[in-house]
């Protein structure tokens, strides 16, 4: 994928992962369709490889180090940041960053040894000349929230919209880009595009996809908490820069509801979806018929259906 502008000053070198491009790929159809309306370019890294989502290190460090390195030496290649648009790429990619540039500094002989191998297999050396930013910052940050307060053609008003920020976006890293405990970013998106934002505990926890596979029980109970509580603060959707949590949060939202023992049926929206609704795009373009839990009620009370 590339989107591009003439006119456009914001330019990354785009990580799409491995999940936008399989099980949601909504998600990589709504980030293209988001970054062309509003003139940010993406050059996709079609070299790259997945980061590992933080099972790498389990086994060696030093191969989430080197695959990732290798990633990040792509973007390097272009002089431009890396994007991602999900919570998990960015947790662990934005993480190896740090610590290679920690070791530029402090461990040379390891940085060497990184180096050595992508050396080894061809690839150009991490530099550690770049950064990795979230397609939610980039929003935030780069783009600025009052631009695209300008940009909106489809005011959300009168839905109320839940965060869900899981973990990796904001304690996968040394650096928090914002509070940890009381993130506001996208609460002040949502406002910007219009929605009501609803603040419930759960909106900065996990949604227990990291668990699923070996205590599916207990994944569900907590996807399903999350759930119940934004429901019961009056939620009309959910809204989550990660897909993975997406995919606990919606695709297994039907065996949640048999676990908690109660109906949910809550929509859980991709952050680009819901920004690209407020831009005046399709929900057809969007790819909000991909979900497993109907998004009717959304476009509905936007007056969409």
């Amino acid at each position: 994928m590339v989107t591009s502008s003439l006119s456009s000053s914001l330019k990354y070198a785009y990580f799409p992962g491995c999940v936008a491009q399989g099980a949601c790929r909504e998600l990589y159809q709504s980030t293209g369709e988001v970054a062309k309306a509003l003139g940010i370019d993406l050059l996709e890294l079609k070299k790259a490889s997945c980061c590992g989502s933080g099972t790498f290190k389990e086994d060696s460090q030093l191969l989430e180090d080197t695959v990732n390195a290798r990633n990040i030496a792509l973007a390097e290649e272009l002089n431009l940041p890396l994007l991602t648009h999900c919570s998990t790429c960015q947790g662990v990619i934005g993480h190896v960053d740090e610590r290679l540039k920690h070791s530029q500094e402090n461990d040379p002989a390891y940085m060497e040894q990184v180096n050595g191998l992508l050396k080894q297999q061809g690839c150009s050396p991490y530099q550690g000349s770049t950064q990795v930013k979230h397609l939610l910052w980039v929003l935030v940050a780069d783009y600025g929230l009052e631009a695209i307060q300008k940009r909106v053609s489809r005011a959300l008003k009168g839905l109320n919209c839940a965060a869900f920020y899981g973990c990796y976006l904001l304690r996968g890293q040394e650096r928090a880009w914002e509070n940890p405990h009381d993130p506001r970013s996208m609460e002040n998106l949502f406002e910007a595009v219009g929605a009501s934002p609803v603040y419930y505990r759960g909106r900065t926890q996990c949604c227990g996809w990291p668990i699923s596979s070996y205590a599916t029980t207990e994944s569900f109970k907590m996807a399903g908490g999350h759930l119940q509580e934004a429901i019961a603060a009056g939620a009309d959707c959910l809204v989550t820069p990660c897909p993975l949590c997406h995919l606990n949060l919606d695709s297994r939202q039907p065996e949640v509801a048999r676990v908690v023992e109660q109906p949910l049926g809550l929509p859980i929206l991709h952050l680009p979806q819901l920004v690209g609704l407020a831009l005046g795009l399709s929900p057809q373009v969007l790819g909000l018929e991909r979900h497993v839990v109907s998004t009717a009620p959304v476009l509905e009370k936007l007056g969409l259906l």
